[in-house]
């Protein structure tokens, strides 16, 4: 059991900053966060120096674990073999020991929503992730959606490289279409052999599909032009899908009112990056700010590796630069993404009953001067500077 004390608590609830305050730790939980907590005899005390400490950072898009830092020829996050591959899951190619997730603790990020890439239609199922632990088991938080992707890159894995469709965004577009159409097929003939009580053959990628037709598993799409991401808006319609989360979102500024309308959040980024392709032309830092204030939900990723993940703090100051409220500047962080995940239960906040995933800062976070001092996941200090 320890306490940290005489914080500026940033909770991220409706208890808002606690100045001079405590959070009370024991097995990996916080027990107790306020300015007038009892610390039982024998807590060891950390003292914050009236440093701000908050949530650890949640980066809702990242290939840690998964694109192994500094080894590309090991990457494990795009089965290009076919454009429609949800049959895979990224839990089964998580290493622990990707230095990615050392550097991440060292910036404050606690957990990542660990990512399948791009490269295919239907990417697989990408899941939650702590970054600190010895087995990927023990790091899952939760599965937390099927990847799919819109735009350059299924066109030029599958199309460009490989000869193959798709070739075309039209092409993209009827890919997701039919693999959708083909789960709901999948849906009916397995109920029908079940109420009739006749054998059924199993499909893995079917079944795991059929959690996003039946609302099981969100669909989180990679999408960068205002185009591409109307497309999307336009198929989760057609097929009654409602839990959905746009990816990068590059363009999303320009149709803030869309994303809106819809109660669609957007997980935007990673900005800090050239227009390396026709698609990403309009990347701004604004994207997040004009997002935010037409009352759309977002959170700020860093794709790492096309960032490094220890750099989510950066990307957020960067955001506040121009034109993101310092006010809502933690939430993208923190309590949006953990709420788009569906893990806001367990991180994201700092109250009574979630996982102990904490940072203490020395001084204002998303300053460029600012580092962490103490990081905290599941209740184990992981270092300090």
């Amino acid at each position: 059991m320890y306490a940290i004390i005489n914080g500026d608590v940033r909770t991220l609830t409706e208890a808002g900053t606690i100045e001079g305050g405590t959070v009370l730790v024991e097995a990996g939980e916080i027990t107790a966060v306020g300015s007038d907590i009892e610390i039982p005899d024998g807590t060891r005390k950390i003292d914050a120096g009236g440093k701000p400490v908050t949530p650890g950072l949640v980066d809702a898009h990242s290939h840690a674990g998964v694109s192994e830092w500094g080894e590309p020829e090991d990457s494990d996050h795009n089965e290009v073999s076919d454009p429609v591959t949800p049959e895979v899951n990224v839990l089964d190619g998580f290493h622990p020991g990707d230095e990615e997730l050392y550097y991440a603790c060292g910036g404050g990020v606690t957990t990542v929503s660990a990512r399948m890439g791009s490269a295919n239609v239907v990417g697989g199922i990408i899941c939650s992730m702590k970054t600190h632990g010895t087995t990927a088991d023990s790091m899952l938080v939760r599965e937390d959606g099927m990847k799919a992707a819109f735009g350059e890159n299924p066109k030029r894995i599958h199309g460009k490289d490989r000869d193959r469709a798709p070739v075309t965004r039209p092409g993209v577009a009827a890919t997701l279409r039919q693999a959708l159409m083909n789960a709901e097929d999948y849906i009916a003939r397995r109920d029908a052999a079940h109420e009739n009580d006749e054998p059924f053959e199993r499909d893995l990628g079917m079944e795991n599909l059929s959690r996003v037709i039946e609302g099981d598993l969100p669909l989180r799409v990679h999408a960068h032009r205002a185009d591409d991401i109307m497309t999307v808006f336009r198929i989760v319609e057609e097929f009654g899908i409602e839990d959905l989360s746009i990816e990068h979102a590059t363009e999303g500024h320009l149709i803030a009112e869309e994303f809106a309308e819809r109660g669609v959040p957007a997980v935007v980024g990673p900005s800090l990056y050239s227009g390396a392709k026709y698609e990403l032309s309009n990347i701004t830092f604004e994207t997040p700010g004009i997002l935010h204030d037409a009352g759309v939900t977002v959170a700020i990723q860093t794709d790492a590796p096309v960032l490094p993940q220890k750099h989510l703090d950066v990307c957020v100051g960067l955001a506040i630069r121009e034109g993101l409220p310092e006010g809502a500047a933690l939430a993208t962080v923190t309590r949006n993404p953990a709420e788009i995940l569906g893990i806001a239960d367990r991180v994201g906040t700092l109250k009574e009953g979630t996982d102990a995933d904490l940072v203490v800062w020395d001084g204002e976070p998303f300053e460029i001067s600012t580092s962490p001092k103490h990081v905290f996941v599941d209740g184990e200090p992981i270092g300090e500077s």
